[in-house]
């Protein structure tokens, strides 16, 4: 194999990676948006919230160094399950005391009050961890696994991280699939993104599906944060922005309202930013994004799978 084909499947590999990441947090822009049509801007805050949870959590468990491995195989699903449930809650309590008041006012007034939750959020985090960089410690082993496991020798480098994050984001994308496409509560969801008033009147509790929608995105957005942090191992109270700006990109790229458009989405502007990293420059990265992104919407306004009659559709 060529040095320069192993270089374009590494490259591969990391817009895989950022895609992971990016897909779960882009759900939650879908679904709230798919449901009652906001584009909640405070969503990527909650990505920096379940970053700064699941690294006080793992503080609280081995505050002075890393654990075992069998210490992390206990503790991990642990600390994945206790970040996307504070994820989920406050994301709860955020529509229920900033949102589901302006629920009936004019889009203008939601739309203000979730960038002034997001400034709001991003402040707490500057108090909470402080305004430099925070080092996330190495609890995930980083071995190479074409190298050191299989003994290839390649460029490429696969490692435990990569197959970590991966196994963390991918069932939790079928598992929301699933539960939308399944359950009782999921055929509701998608009732409630169709018309409101219909579903109201069909005997669905509208506010219960939204409610559920924002901690289930929520939640989402919080297993984002904790594998960022493992996977990167640094972070800081900002780190929300540029995340949410990505996924809420990748929504609208996929069709946003539309689950797997969030998705496909999410691993385009991945394997984008990956690819113009190595090809052209970093430095011009993000205008290779959203240049992509105003070709789209010129020719196809409702993206990529994005129903040109109902955006809205779930």
């Amino acid at each position: 194999m060529s040095i320069a084909l192993e270089i374009f499947i590494q490259q591969a590999i990391i817009g895989l990676t950022i895609g992971s990441y990016l897909a779960l947090i882009a759900l939650g822009y879908t679904m709230v948006y798919g449901i009652i049509g906001l584009i909640n801007f405070a969503h990527g805050d909650i990505f920096a919230f379940g970053f700064f949870a699941s690294l006080t959590i793992f503080g609280f468990f081995a505050p002075s160094q890393p654990f075992g491995a069998v210490g992390l195989l206990v503790l991990l699903p642990l600390v994945l399950l206790l970040t996307m449930l504070l994820a989920g809650g406050l994301n709860t309590a955020i529509y229920r005391i900033a949102y589901r008041p302006l629920r009936h006012a004019p889009r203008l007034a939601p739309l203000i009050t979730a960038v002034g939750v997001s400034f709001a959020l991003e402040a707490l985090f500057a108090v909470w961890q402080g305004p430099s960089q925070i080092n996330y410690p190495r609890y995930f082993p980083d071995v190479n696994i074409l190298s050191d496991w299989l003994g290839l020798d390649t460029f490429i480098i696969l490692s435990t991280k990569d197959l970590f994050l991966f196994a963390v984001t991918i069932p939790l994308m079928i598992g929301l699939t699933v539960f939308v496409e399944r359950t009782r509560l999921g055929k509701a969801m998608r009732a409630c993104a169709q018309d409101r008033e219909a579903a109201a009147l069909v005997g669905i509790n509208v506010d219960k599906v939204i409610t559920t929608t924002f901690f289930i995105g929520g939640a989402l957005a919080g297993a984002a944060g904790l594998v960022w942090g493992l996977y990167i191992n640094s972070g800081r109270f900002l780190m929300g922005f540029e995340a949410g700006l990505l996924a809420f990109t990748a929504a609208v790229v996929g069709g946003i309202g539309n689950i797997r458009g969030a998705v496909l989405g999410a691993f385009i502007i991945g394997m984008l930013k990956a690819m113009s990293d190595l090809y052209i420059s970093g430095e011009w990265t993000r205008i290779v994004i959203f240049g992509a992104l105003i070709l789209l919407l010129v020719f196809k306004p409702s993206g990529i799978l994005g129903a040109s009659e109902a955006p809205e559709k779930l």
